[in-house]
């Protein structure tokens, strides 16, 4: 896919992910990244501060990988630092753009998180549930079938942290300890206090990873309305990973 074709469905993915109608980012919320090509060396990313739902295609900044993952190793950056490297970090220097203070969380998630495309949303159903007290027991297991067909065995919790590098740095921590414990990529970042990243290997996954995941949201707050959630025992959630017919799904699912 080329580079112009990469940006085409990267717009197509923000007005659909900053619909109204779907209620995952209002105003400026969120933002939206993929990779060109398959070494990754350039991704484009949402300009700081332009609204998803509404947003043009000249609204994207093309970003250096390689510059933006360096902004992980700074320990310590002033805000005007921050706004400088960013800006660096752009493979045109003359765009007056500014990116996404995300821009090395996304980054993060195309390289060690293996994404090819990546949406990050503040849905309401994920921030009732992120925002409560009962956040990392609501995310203790697994609720249904198709949450691991689409969105993988489990959602890698990242506590909140600070936007900017510290963010980074743990989203990436985070994503290495999830590699560790179940030896793949995962597909839905959770952040505390923040909201939802989706990392699909295209903007279509991450359409399908985004609308899953909201549901399993919507399905984890009713049942702690009822009571509290009846999950799947963890041999019967890697049953799910591991059948045969539900990886013929996903193959299926690949084309919805």
């Amino acid at each position: 896919m080329t580079t112009q074709e990469t940006l085409t469905k990267l717009h197509e993915l923000a007005h659909w992910l900053g619909s109204p109608d779907n209620d995952f980012a209002i105003l400026a919320e969120g933002n939206v990244s993929a990779a060109v090509g398959d070494e990754k060396q350039t991704y484009w990313l949402k300009a700081s501060g332009s609204s998803m739902g509404s947003m043009k295609p000249d609204q994207f900044v093309l970003m250096n990988t390689a510059r933006a993952l360096s902004i992980c190793d700074h320990e310590t950056l002033t805000d005007a630092d921050i706004k400088r490297t960013l800006f660096e970090a752009r493979e045109d220097a003359t765009s007056s753009l500014y990116p996404s203070t995300e821009a090395a969380v996304h980054a993060v998630c195309l390289t060690d998180g293996g994404a090819g495309a990546v949406g990050h949303t503040h849905p309401t159903p994920w921030l009732s549930l992120l925002c409560s007290n009962r956040a990392e027991e609501a995310l203790a297991g697994r609720l249904f079938p198709d949450e691991i067909v689409v969105c993988g065995i489990a959602p890698c919790f990242v506590p909140y942290t600070d936007p900017g590098p510290p963010l980074a740095r743990a989203c990436r921590a985070a994503i290495r300890q999830y590699q560790e414990t179940w030896d793949e990529n995962p597909k839905v970042l959770l952040l505390q206090n923040h909201g939802l990243f989706a990392l699909g290997k295209d903007c279509d996954e991450v359409r399908r990873i985004t609308m899953m995941s909201v549901k399993v949201a919507r399905a984890l707050i009713g049942a702690l309305m009822i009571g509290s959630p009846n999950f799947l025992t963890p041999a019967q959630a890697d049953r799910i990973r591991t059948r045969p017919d539900e990886h013929f799904r996903q193959k299926l699912i690949a084309n919805y």
